[in-house]
């Protein structure tokens, strides 16, 4: 009785592996960028538009693309000044708008002859 042989299939293994620690050491070395947007419609009209942008990287790689803006928080570094909360910067300048600005002047003194309208009676 013959039976067919079945055809086998070689199956080839990754000898070069990396293993989780290289991948996380690459990743922190290079950077990673990972960027979606989500977008929700209903009938033609865009109701919510949500961006999401993350940066993986090492904080030296940070630093080399310019970004350190942990050493300004005062939350995250003890020796960074805290920042004036938006609403204190503007409260200053009202205060410093208000303390140079003149009283308001009369508009234009009345007619001689003609009686001004009291509009309290």
């Amino acid at each position: 009785m013959n039976t067919p042989q079945k055809n086998q299939k070689n199956i080839t293994h990754a000898t070069d592996s990396s293993t989780l620690a290289d991948v996380l050491e690459r990743i922190l070395d290079k950077g990673l960028v990972i960027a979606g947007d989500i977008k929700i419609k209903l009938v033609d009209i865009e109701l919510l538009t949500i961006q999401i942008r993350l940066l993986i990287c090492s904080v030296d790689k940070a630093r080399e693309m310019g970004i350190d803006w942990w050493t300004t928080s005062s939350y995250l570094s003890p020796g960074a000044a805290p920042e004036k909360s938006q609403v204190e910067g503007l409260s200053a300048r009202i205060a410093r708008l208000e303390a140079a600005a003149k009283p308001p002047q009369p508009l234009a003194a009345p007619a001689r002859g003609h009686e001004t309208i009291d509009p309290a009676k």
